[in-house]
């Protein structure tokens, strides 16, 4: 029996987040495994009470003792966000580079878990061997710091796996993308590239941090008054030209957020960010003229709990924002994030906020590759096979297209839980292994399908109902129905209770109250005619809890 090569995304192909991707080699049935990143994504409105969203393991839980570890290949939230979900349940090693590694370390310090014991720091370009794998880490340009490519050696043949990149040429904070390696991993011969594909569409190249940190300073050097830059706190290279900018301009600087000042303290630790000017605390900030202060915050995207949304709605305690101070967007906007995005700019320009986003100046550039980057990565890396993720299915489709017509030999289109065989033969999808989203309720996870989502979502479509009813022990109503509602587009409150509780009646009349063995019948009236009436009223079917009482 031949050995053969495999690749089964988890995570992150369909969908612009949540990524999770799994490699095999061996004998079929003996296979030994790794993971490529652990990601999160983040739930809509359609998930009441849902903050994080992330792949369902289970597919390498029972394989787990075949798990050779896992390796990361940077530090956003989408690709590191799931670890302390998912490792509990692996126990295998994690490598990293520093940055990302310091990061994940804090997640789990959380948790008041020790993964020190577990997790193995990887220099910068450096490599690991994981039997029958040999992983060669190659720094790249994105949006955060320490990107990684990884070049996946097998006994098969090579997979380069990029992860999240663009082509930056003056990335202001680490290293151009190293095209003289990738070359040479190109010559050595690929038979697959799996790929981003988050930006094909966008035609030329994502741009530079330099040609932004230029625009910034003529941005901020005409501000007058008091001036907020929000931005992803992991972006370090845009917290750098913010810092850069202020200096510049004669103005101190002062972070505000938690994920600020985390992301802030790790680049030190690493080595990052020591020639800026030092931040003030936001507290002192207060003291310091309008005209003499940049804060750089979180709420990009408009989170509720984010700096920038409580400034908005003023109820920080340490940052006030006036008329005619200004508010510097420096990010996108992440799809599914735009009606809280625009929550606060409208409310901003309400109260006589100067607001700046990339929709009316240049204030960002992507961290993923326009065509003409993956164009450039194509003729560098010269994969017989592009394997399209980070995607939807739209951004997926569209760089099979656009591989095909730069030549490359083969394409393949993945969706979570597909199995690659990428040797032997022609890679081609030959099997699907079970995959799904787990939800983070609180403190613990449950399917997306869930009763409990499900009994939340009719919650707040339909609103509440509660009937208490005591009997005596000789079977008789004592006093009247007690009935309590929420959520319902009720006026007439009282006269709606009234109106309930005789229909109610009604229907506990027609029971024998005595017999007990009837209860379960009676409850089950009550719900319908509780519904009905509540329908024929509001146009509404509440969910419905009813209690017996017997004394």
């Amino acid at each position: 029996m031949k050995d053969e090569l495999l690749f089964c995304p988890l995570g992150g192909s369909g969908e612009i987040g949540m990524n999770m991707n799994l490699y095999a080699y061996g004998k079929e049935g003996d296979h030994k495994w790794i993971i490529v990143d652990v990601g999160v994504t983040f739930a809509d409105d359609s998930l009441p009470g849902i903050d994080l969203i992330y792949p369902d393991p289970g597919f390498i839980i029972d394989k787990k003792n075949d798990l050779l570890g896992i390796i990361l290949t940077h530090a956003h939230e989408d690709h590191i966000g799931a670890i302390t979900h998912i490792w509990p349940k692996l126990n295998c090693k994690i490598f990293a580079t520093p940055f990302t590694a310091i990061l994940i370390t804090e997640k789990f310090k959380e948790k008041k878990i020790d993964i020190i014991p577990f997790l193995k720091i990887v220099d910068l370009n450096g490599t690991i061997n994981l039997d029958p794998f040999k992983i060669e880490f190659i720094t790249l340009t994105h949006s955060i710091l320490e990107p990684n490519g990884l070049k996946i050696q097998t006994p098969a043949g090579n997979i380069f796996h990029t992860g999240d990149w663009k082509c930056d040429p003056n990335p202001l904070i680490g290293e151009q993308v190293n095209s003289k390696r990738l070359k040479e991993i190109g010559d050595s011969g690929v038979l697959a590239m799996i790929c981003d594909s988050t930006n094909v569409f966008s035609i030329g190249r994502a741009g530079s941090e330099s040609d932004v940190r230029k625009n910034m300073l003529k941005i901020m050097s005409r501000l007058k008054k008091k001036i907020l830059v929000t931005s992803f706190a992991s972006n370090a290279a845009r917290m750098e030209t913010v810092f850069y900018c202020a200096e510049k301009i004669g103005r101190h600087i002062s972070l505000v957020g938690r994920s600020m000042h985390r992301i802030f303290k790790a680049a030190r630790k690493c080595g990052y960010l020591k020639d800026v000017i030092e931040p003030i605390d936001s507290r002192d900030a207060k003291k310091i003229a309008r005209n003499k202060i940049v804060y750089l915050c979180t709420g990009s995207q408009g989170e509720p709990m984010g700096a920038l949304n409580r400034i908005a709605n003023y109820s920080h305690q340490d940052v006030f924002i006036e008329k005619d101070d200004a508010v510097i967007f420096s990010s996108k906007i992440i799809p599914g994030n735009v009606r809280k995005h625009y929550n606060v700019h409208n409310k901003l320009l309400r109260d006589g906020i100067e607001v700046i986003s990339e929709e009316t100046e240049f204030v960002h550039v992507s961290g993923h590759p326009n065509r003409e980057d993956l164009k450039d990565m194509y003729n560098w890396v010269k994969p017989k096979c592009i394997i399209p993720v980070h995607g939807e299915h739209r951004h997926m489709k569209e760089q099979i297209a656009f591989a095909k017509e730069m030549q490359i030999p083969s394409t393949v289109q993945v969706e979570n839980g597909d199995i690659v065989k990428l040797f032997p033969g022609m890679p081609s999808i030959y099997d699907k292994a079970p995959s799904g989203r787990l939800c983070v309720d609180g403190k613990v996870s449950i399917e997306e399908d869930s009763s409990v989502i499900k009994e939340r979502k009719n919650f707040a479509d339909n609103g509440f109902v509660e009937i208490t009813i005591v009997i005596s022990s000789k079977g008789n109503l004592q006093n009247k129905l007690l009935v309590t509602f929420r959520g319902l587009p009720v006026y007439e409150k009282e006269e709606f209770k009234y109106g309930l509780e005789e229909e109610l009646l009604k229907i506990s009349k027609t029971f024998s109250l005595k017999n007990t063995k009837q209860e379960e019948n009676l409850i089950d009236s009550l719900k319908k005619t509780c519904k009905k009436y509540s329908y024929d009223e509001t146009g509404k079917k509440p969910i419905t809890n009813i209690n017996i009482m017997r004394i």
